[in-house]
């Protein structure tokens, strides 16, 4: 009889895996303060689980405003510079001009293309606001990338080739606009640490560390 109930109950399993709805494949966001190497560890991170999942990871970056401007027919400039124009301004010109495009509308349409790549899974997400316009997804992971202002100021001083003082100034301007873009925008502070899953501290941590804990992490979810 041990036998025979063992053989039932493994029936019994396969017939409920067999109805089960398959488990969602992982949306993975990354968030960063300005000058933080984000898109660096985003690439690498990309590869590393294609290698550990056997399956291919798609990066969502600012090249989604593309395709969104390309299928509403929407000015790219209107999208790349959301949250830069003040709000009194934008409403003033979207009531008076029937060739202006409203942010707000400008955005719902950047977080519905978003959202649906997210729903699909295996998708890497930089930055837009993943981390908040995802985190209902259950399937959703978070992490965000912070650093000292010198390492950032370096960082951006090295990468677009300009003097430590000028690359200063750039960081609390980028970091000033996009703290605004987030309030404005989603009305959450994307500096707060229960959003995410984990911080990595760009000073301390390479990109490569970066990557591979991140990776690691995910590829655990999916055991």
């Amino acid at each position: 009889m041990g036998a025979l109930e063992e053989y039932n109950r493994t029936q019994k399993q396969k017939a409920l895996q067999r109805h089960k709805k398959p488990k969602p494949r992982p949306c993975v966001t990354i968030s960063r303060q300005y000058g933080c190497l984000g898109y660096p560890v985003a690439e690498r991170l990309s590869q590393l689980l294609s290698e550990k999942t056997g399956e291919q990871w798609l990066l969502i970056d600012r090249a989604v405003l593309d395709e969104v401007a390309k299928h509403h027919t929407i000015s790219k400039d209107i999208l790349e510079n959301l949250g830069e124009k003040n709000r009194l301004l934008d409403d003033i010109l979207a009531t008076f001009s029937s060739r202006w495009t409203h942010s707000q509308d400008c955005f719902r349409l950047l977080c519905k293309h978003v959202v649906g790549l997210a729903e699909q899974g295996n998708v890497i997400i930089m930055e837009l606001g993943g981390a908040i316009i995802t985190r209902h997804f259950e399937h959703s992971k978070h992490f965000r990338i912070y650093g000292s202002m010198d390492f950032k100021v370096r960082a951006i001083a090295q990468r677009l080739h300009i003097e430590y003082e000028a690359a200063e100034k750039l960081v609390l301007k980028q970091q000033k606009q996009r703290d605004a873009f987030t309030r404005d925008f989603l009305d959450q502070d994307d500096h707060n640490p229960a959003l995410y899953e984990l911080l990595f501290n760009n000073d301390r941590n390479s990109v490569e560390k970066i990557a591979g804990t991140i990776a690691g992490y995910v590829a655990d979810e999916l055991l």
